[in-house]
């Protein structure tokens, strides 16, 4: 471990021989950081936090510090980190609440300046979080979703797998896997992210179907339930489709159309 004379490191910290620790970063007690680590200057840690290999935390970056819940009285709670993640400068990330609650990063995201996220929510792998875009808790994001800068996501909702939310906008209802979803007010769905879902590789052919899935769904005049037998109907049953109808059918809150 190389760390500056200023940082000040927990003797409980657990830290692999390749981390690096910057000016005035402090490190507290039972935090872990695996091979190739990188934590700048003036960054907070605190624990229990567990991290992975190959994770960056810029300046100012806070992590694992005590949730902002009322309902927290000091139980042990957790944050866990997986590998190859970025965390920008002023980026806040708290460790869950009730006894035993768990905030969970997945593997090679980026958390652009300014990100929130709070207690006990759940992140998948290759996510953009853009500037300033805030998580309320309990929150799950799946794989390589974006989240435009600015966005505000209220507390329970789920961001489906590959889909983009566009700059500002604010969600309380669950956004659809693979969708392009923006809010001039109100909120509404632009279609099939299909610019993004060509990036991650998917077919023509699978996102011809999930386009036809989301004409159904956002523009005809069939009410959710409607729409669902329409696609069965049509043999819209490609992997991506069935998992954005799971998506739907598994929805508490209702989803944003």
């Amino acid at each position: 471990m190389k760390a500056h004379p200023t940082a000040i490191i927990d003797p409980q910290a657990r830290l692999a021989c390749s981390v690096t620790i910057g000016p005035y970063s402090i490190i507290g007690k039972d935090v872990e950081l695996g091979e190739g680590c990188e934590v700048m200057c003036h960054v907070v840690i605190q624990g229990p936090t567990r991290a992975g290999k190959e994770n960056r935390f810029f300046p100012y970056a806070s992590m694992g510090l005590d949730p902002q819940d009322m309902k927290y009285q000091g139980e042990e709670t957790f944050l866990e980190i997986g590998d190859g993640n970025t965390f920008r400068e002023f980026v806040t990330v708290h460790r869950g609440t009730a006894e035993g609650g768990v905030t969970r990063i997945g593997n090679h995201n980026l958390l652009m300046a300014y990100v929130h996220v709070a207690h006990d929510c759940r992140l998948g792998d290759h996510i953009i979080m853009a500037n300033g875009a805030s998580l309320a808790g309990h929150i799950e994001i799946g794989d390589h979703a974006t989240v435009g800068p600015f966005c505000g996501i209220h507390q329970f909702t789920r961001i489906g797998a590959y889909s983009f939310l566009g700059a500002y906008t604010v969600v309380n209802k669950d956004i659809l896997p693979y969708s392009k979803t923006t809010a001039p007010r109100p909120m509404m769905v632009l279609g099939a992210n299909k610019l993004g879902l060509e990036r991650r590789g998917l077919s023509p052919e699978d996102i011809a179907e999930l386009e036809k899935a989301f004409r159904l769904l956002c523009r005809s005049k069939l009410n959710t339930t409607q729409a669902l037998e329409e696609m069965k109907a049509q043999n819209l049953n490609s992997p991506h489709v069935r998992a954005l109808m799971d998506f739907i059918r598994s929805s508490e809150r209702g989803v944003a159309k």
